[in-house]
């Protein structure tokens, strides 16, 4: 299938059409208030894209990463103040003693690159292997800073409060810790975790109506998760999971151990979500209030109608290839990242209302 062309769907016909290519393995997508696109490429690079597609040359000052794996430079955003501040924030699979651990750093964007880059949280401890990173950045209304994390394939220590593995934190734009996050104050867990117990969260989003944190995680042999973390809750990977392990083996399920907070929805076999959006504009009229999720393993957008906290319905629109994060623009389109090695942002807007 062509990426490219008119899509049928609920809301109507939606067209697809390319808005810059020759990326490389496209990870994370910000506007900037100009309407200019900054766009991680999992290799390490950082761009600026203009609005008519054209690709900036590499952007300075970002840190050293290792692109192995699932690893590389992951998520950006922009600070809520950047129009006064200028802050953008990158994640990255970060080198170190024992192997690496996703971290996160800042700058300042200038002409040519980021100024003044700080590394203001690091992941702890940092493993071998090249696996379950996260990462995805979102700040909250409070001005709070959410980081999701993967356990690295560790498993076991993604219950283990006494580090990040498998953690949802949540930091102040400079680092420190949040006086209110629900382990401040205890000796066993690290003051950072809002919520533990996840395996591998790569979409994350705040709900527009509510205010909390949505999360998409990957499962192992089926169970992909969608989540609401809230504050010290344990979602029970391993001990539970809607899937089962690579090698067949059963896993309990969630309502075998009500002590675990459970999923919302879950999808066997498996769609592999990764970046994901609430829609709230008025120019595809039929996905306002709705959660779009892009599907790596499913190459689709995933959308969800929504009732309140509770998914009522679902529609797939292929796209016949891997899709690594979706946003909504400031035109009210919606924009895709494809995970491929010359990959493409793609623009999906309204071409014809539903008959």
């Amino acid at each position: 299938m062509s990426v490219d062309g008119p899509r049928d769907t609920k809301a109507g016909t939606i067209k697809v059409e390319t808005v810059a290519t020759g990326l490389e393995h496209p990870w994370g997508l910000a506007f900037l208030p100009d309407g200019r696109m900054l766009v991680t490429e999992r290799s390490g690079t950082l761009r600026l894209v203009s609005k008519d597609g054209k690709l900036s040359e590499p952007l300075s000052g970002v840190p050293q990463v290792i692109a192995a794996g699932q690893g590389g430079l992951l998520d950006v955003a922009i600070d809520p103040g950047f129009k006064s501040n200028g802050l953008v924030y990158l994640s990255y699979s970060e080198p170190g003693e024992g192997g690496a651990s996703t971290a996160v750093a800042r700058g300042k964007l200038g002409e040519s690159g980021l100024d003044d880059v700080e590394v203001i949280f690091r992941q702890e401890p940092k493993v071998g292997g090249g696996n379950h990173f996260g990462s995805r950045l979102v700040f909250a209304p409070d001005g709070t800073l959410f980081v999701t994390l993967g356990e690295r394939f560790t498993f076991a220590p993604a219950q283990d409060l006494s580090n990040d593995l498998g953690k949802i934190v949540r930091i102040n734009p400079d680092g420190s810790v949040p006086k209110d996050n629900p382990f401040v104050g205890r000796k066993d867990a690290r003051p950072e975790i809002w919520s533990y117990g996840h395996r591998n969260p790569q979409g994350a989003a705040i709900n527009p109506e509510t205010g909390r944190l949505w999360e998409t995680e990957l499962g192992p042999r089926g169970g992909d998760e969608l989540n609401i973390p809230q504050a010290g809750k344990n979602y029970g990977w391993p001990v539970v999971s809607w899937g089962n392990h690579y090698t067949g083996q059963d896993i309990p399920k969630p309502p075998t151990h009500p002590e675990f907070a459970d999923a919302i929805d879950h999808w066997n076999p498996v769609i592999s979500p990764s970046g994901i959006t609430f829609y709230t504009r008025d120019a595809i009229p039929g996905w306002k209030g709705n959660l779009l999720i892009g599907a790596l393993s499913g190459q689709a957008i995933v959308r969800l109608t929504l009732d309140g906290e509770k998914v009522v319905a679902e529609e797939r629109i292929p796209m016949g290839t891997r899709i690594r994060d979706v946003v909504q623009g400031p035109d009210g389109a919606v924009y895709a990242l494809t995970d491929e090695g010359n990959g493409e942002i793609l623009r999906l807007t309204l071409e014809n209302s539903p008959k």
